[in-house]
């Protein structure tokens, strides 16, 4: 039976008719995903997976906590927030106290791509700018506005004439000393090419693992020179913690290992566990003033089922202790690797914190290597394991699993890593 006549290829033929062409497959041969549990997935002929990539799912797939209170929720009512209502104020008391003091305000979203949008509405209409500093290969999510500061979008999305991207901190190229404040340099820099050109800056958005950009963790608390001079400037940090956040650092929060004070924090993917939620948390002076000269009000945005989902995500974080175990499991799992990278010269460095590791695959010249860091991918996935890449040449194998990841876990992504390395040198 060949691919065309199989159920999988009949399914990916269907998808190709019926589905838009902006879509994407993951791995050379897509995997027909059919059901999830904890830190495994399961294809259509009943194989499982070791899933190292989901952080949608950051307390597991199926969590049955969190699945018991989007169902009974639903069983009982699902509305907007402009009914009184106290799931959605729970939430909200819930989620703020994870927060500094400073932090007090939250507007909850859909997508952590809404809650981008929204801060950005936000940022102009509070300090009359509309000028935005992203990193180089960010991406913010997928609006129209949005899209026009994610430059990892590609040349079809032209950045708006708003827009700068600063050089991204590369910790395998550049020296780590002075890095940061490089960085704040470059960014410095660009505010005062916006105002040359007669723009006025409103906000710099920064995902605080820079994921997009290879996974630029660093050493904690590179990022805070920047802040200082975009408060010297008085644009407003944007912290986008749709990826770094809930516990994925080994901090509850990936700005806190910087020792930054953002403005405005964004959220999303893990925020829900799979369920669609995302959030918005700001200083009350900033939250006040838009509220007072702009309307915002998304019916889907704190839904009392999305409400109560998201409360469950909270409770299991902390039962299970699972921000200590991103920072326990995180470090070994990175000391694996760095003992398979002083065997396999192809990986230029191994960098993370928590559990979101980024490798580095490089050329015997130390240049990126994309097309090797593919076929790792794929290797990996015939060996049972789920990572993808990141990076503006895609060199960078990005790890991301789940927070309930073990250390035993870790050791099968090592170990299968190795086994994909060595079939990858001898093809080579």
């Amino acid at each position: 039976m060949n691919d065309e006549e199989s159920p999988a290829g009949d399914l990916e033929a269907r998808r190709g008719r019926v589905l838009g062409a902006s879509y994407r497959l993951f791995y050379d041969e897509p995997i027909q995903v059919v059901r999830g549990e904890d830190v495994y997935l399961w294809d259509a002929d009943g194989r499982r997976y070791l899933d190292a990539y989901n952080n949608v799912a950051s307390v597991g797939h199926s969590h049955g906590e969190v699945v018991s209170a989007l169902a009974e929720q639903a069983a009982v009512l699902n509305t907007h927030t402009r009914y009184l209502g106290a799931e959605v104020v729970e939430y909200a008391e819930d989620l703020i106290v994870t927060f500094p003091g400073s932090l007090d305000r939250v507007v909850l979203t859909c997508t952590g791509s809404e809650a981008n949008d929204v801060a950005y509405r936000l940022a102009k209409v509070v300090t009359g700018g509309n000028g935005v500093l992203v990193t180089s290969n960010a991406y913010h999510g997928v609006t129209d506005a949005v899209a026009q500061f994610s430059p990892s979008l590609g040349p079809a999305v032209a950045p708006g004439p708003h827009v700068r991207a600063v050089r991204a901190p590369d910790t395998y190229r550049e020296s780590t000393d002075g890095i940061g404040q490089r960085f704040a340099a470059d960014v410095a820099t660009a505010i005062d090419d916006l105002r040359a050109h007669g723009l006025r800056p409103a906000a710099m958005f920064i995902d605080t693992v820079l994921s997009s950009d290879g996974v630029q963790t660093g050493k904690a608390g590179y990022l805070r020179p920047v802040q200082e001079v975009l408060q010297s400037a008085g644009v407003l940090l944007v912290a986008d913690e749709v990826q770094a956040g809930f516990g994925r650092t080994g901090h509850m929060w990936g700005f806190e290992r910087h020792g930054l004070e953002p403005d405005l924090v964004t959220l999303g993917k893990p925020m829900g566990n799979g369920h669609p939620i995302g959030g918005l948390v700001g200083r009350s002076e900033l939250m006040d003033e838009f509220g007072r000269t702009a309307r915002y009000f998304n019916t889907y945005g704190g839904n009392t089922v999305s409400a109560a989902v998201g409360r469950a995500v909270l409770r299991v974080i902390r039962r299970q202790g699972l921000v200590d175990n991103s920072a326990a499991v995180g470090t070994y799992l990175r000391s694996r690797l760095r003992d398979l990278q002083s065997r396999q010269p192809v990986i230029g460095q191994v960098r993370g914190e928590g559990l979101f590791v980024g490798l580095e695959i490089v050329d015997a010249d130390g240049r990126a290597d994309g097309d090797r860091a593919g076929h790792l991918v794929n290797g990996l996935r015939h060996r049972g394991v789920l990572v993808n890449t990141t990076g503006p040449h895609a060199n960078v194998l990005k790890v991301r699993p789940p927070l309930t990841f073990s250390a035993a876990h870790a050791d099968v992504l090592a170990d299968a890593l190795e086994e994909a390395l060595l079939e990858d040198f001898k093809r080579s």
